[in-house]
């Protein structure tokens, strides 16, 4: 308790450099925060298309339903479809509708005798998604073919760009934040110079002298870890209708509170570690 309360006293006799380190820490958690949540919800995105299975063929304009029906029993007799679902012009169109009902000018230009009817198969293995899509594109009738496989592929090459990118700016944040720290600390080390010198020669032991200075690291880091946090989570709550609306049909939203819970723990973790390896590196060059 001793070691604490001079460790807050030393942040506020110099708020300007305590708010300067916050400022930087809270940065490097923000954009721990925010990379951590997009991550995890493209993983969840995949997982959900890789868990349902679906391929999708739009048909060309003039398209009977005799041969819709054609190329369902020829789908069907494969033995590998788990459901077919035929999409006509007005359901396509109430879809539509649904997906841009905050737009009103986009339903002006489109009636439903211009949108495709299409047909929606959902396989019983994700495997079996290859061999369907090659009867849909072989049929004279389809005019595209949309694979959520491909999909799959293309979310997983943005996730590993993101999680690449984002370990990438995390670790030059964190470097900053533990130069600004070991600045920060060694500027009040080097005041304090005189007193410490005092208690050395009554016999202070190293530790004794370096624990305020290593707690007021972690409470940097603690602070801004939690104030990043808390900014990250506005951030998500602001844009979760937004992200709703795109995102209709794949349950991420909302995010669980034991998941945001269980990220805050892990940062906070984080924080401590880096507030005790700067400070520590502050205090090493004066208390050899």
């Amino acid at each position: 308790m001793k070691f604490f309360k001079t460790a807050w006293t030393n942040i506020r006799r110099s708020p300007y450099q305590a708010l300067a380190a916050i400022i930087i820490i809270t940065q490097t958690f923000f954009v721990v925060s925010l990379f951590t949540l997009v991550i995890a919800g493209s993983s969840e995105i995949i997982t959900y298309f890789e868990q349902s299975p679906q391929v999708t063929a739009f048909f060309k304009a003039g398209v009977t339903q005799g041969e819709i029906n054609s190329l369902k029993n020829e789908i069907s007799q494969t033995g590998k479809v788990a459901k077919i679902h035929e999409v006509d012009q007005s359901e396509a169109f109430a879809r539509f509708k649904q997906f841009n009902k905050n737009q009103p000018d986009m339903l002006e230009l489109v009636s439903p005798d211009i949108l495709p009817s299409s047909l929606e198969v959902s396989t019983q293995k994700i495997d079996d998604l290859y061999s369907v899509a090659d009867i849909m594109k072989k049929n004279s009738n389809v005019q595209q073919v949309v694979f959520y496989q491909d999909l799959v592929a293309k979310l997983i090459s943005w996730t590993n760009f993101l999680h690449k990118f984002g370990i990438g700016l995390i670790i030059v944040l964190a470097l900053d934040s533990i130069f600004i720290m070991l600045i920060i600390i060694s500027i009040k080390i080097s005041q304090k110079r005189e007193d410490i010198e005092i208690m050395r020669l009554i016999g202070a032991s190293k530790w004794y002298i370096r624990w305020p200075f290593v707690l007021e690291g972690i409470i940097y880091g603690v602070v801004g870890a939690i104030i990043g946090w808390i900014i990250s989570l506005g951030v998500l709550f602001y844009a979760t209708p937004f992200l709703s609306q795109i995102l209709q049909g794949i349950p991420i939203l909302p995010v669980s509170p034991l998941f945001l819970l269980a990220m805050l723990g892990f940062e906070l973790v984080f924080a401590v570690l880096l507030g005790v390896f700067s400070s520590y590196l502050a205090v090493l060059r004066y208390l050899k």
